[in-house]
């Protein structure tokens, strides 16, 4: 009798990895870029926090649902130009009366100083895609009282902005978005009082985990950015200027952590200035703000504590400590 041989077992044949069809692109449905001038706003939001130097108090008064008055007093460093990369600050004091409109289709902001200068700034949405802008500062020295005056366009994925200003300033810029993630643009300039021309081009390529920004114009001014959301609360950011006329290169890396009651940020560049920026929220319209700045180049740091309250808001700051 033969023996009986148990069939053989055969293994399953290899299943393929299963391919992951690219993502096809709806060009003609492409997401409206943001505004050329805020391509590097994530940067700037964690490098260039609002520190304040000084002493100031600020109190607003809502008369209505629209129109509210403001006051302001201010004791201060202020920064003035200067040629040179050291920066120049003298002793100012001033009091400012405010008064603002704010509708959905209009705004509007006057301030007056006690130094005689006045200011102005104005944004009317005129239709759904184009808006208004503008703002204008009213000086008693000579030749230093200016205007400027901006048409924005939104489109369905580009943005374009046309500007106007005193000196004979005309302007443009225009940013398209060319894929879901990239967009590119450009802007060009004539300043006629000072027979000086400029153009300029921008990319900016952005995913839900960071934003990379880059930015040349013929000023000689070459700007990079890039910020890495680590994750839903931390996000790391790092910028580059170099300008390659003056040969001037500036660099400096920053984060934002964000917190449920409070927000940190702060930075530290090539120049040996660190900062650092606290906002916390104790209470319901109750914020405090906590800023320090050291400059390892200067035998001077400052440190500023603020408390804001519902309707005003009081600053009380202390500068010019040595080491």
């Amino acid at each position: 009798m033969a023996a009986i041989v148990p069939p053989t077992a055969t293994s399953p044949p290899a299943s393929k990895p299963t391919e992951i069809p690219p993502e096809k692109v709806d060009y003609l449905n492409l997401p409206c870029p943001i505004p050329y001038e805020e391509i590097h706003r994530e940067a700037l939001m964690s490098l260039k926090p609002e520190l304040f130097e000084g002493l100031r108090f600020d109190f607003t008064k809502g008369l209505n649902q629209k129109f509210s008055l403001s006051h302001s007093v201010f004791m201060g460093p202020t920064e003035i130009p200067s040629q040179s990369s050291d920066t120049i600050k003298i002793p100012t004091a001033h009091y400012e009366f405010g008064a603002n409109f704010i509708d959905p289709k209009l705004m509007l902001f006057g301030r007056v100083l006690t130094d005689g200068r006045v200011n102005a700034r104005m944004k009317c949405d005129l239709t759904e895609n184009l808006s208004l802008k503008a703002n204008a500062q009213l000086t008693n020295e000579p030749h230093m009282s200016h205007g400027m005056a901006n048409f924005d366009y939104k489109g369905k994925d580009y943005r374009t902005q046309f500007q106007l200003g005193n000196g004979a300033l005309f302007g443009a810029n225009y940013i398209q978005s060319v894929t879901p993630h990239l967009s590119l643009g450009g802007e060009v300039f004539w300043a006629g009082q000072y027979r000086k021309s400029g153009i300029g081009y921008a990319a900016r390529y952005n995913t839900d985990k960071m934003v990379a920004t880059g930015q040349v114009a013929s000023t000689g001014v070459v700007a990079l950015s890039y910020v890495q959301k680590v994750s839903e609360k931390v996000s790391l950011a790092s910028d580059f200027t170099y300008n390659y006329l003056s040969r001037d290169v500036t660099s400096s890396f920053g984060y934002d952590y964000i917190l449920r009651q409070c927000r940190l940020r702060g930075k530290i560049d090539s120049n040996g200035c660190t900062s650092a920026f606290l906002e916390e929220r104790l209470n319901m319209g109750l914020n405090f703000i906590l800023s320090a700045e050291v400059n390892s180049n200067l035998p001077a740091c400052f440190l500023v504590l603020s408390v804001s309250l519902p309707g005003d808001r009081v600053q009380l700051g202390f500068h010019g400590f040595a080491f």
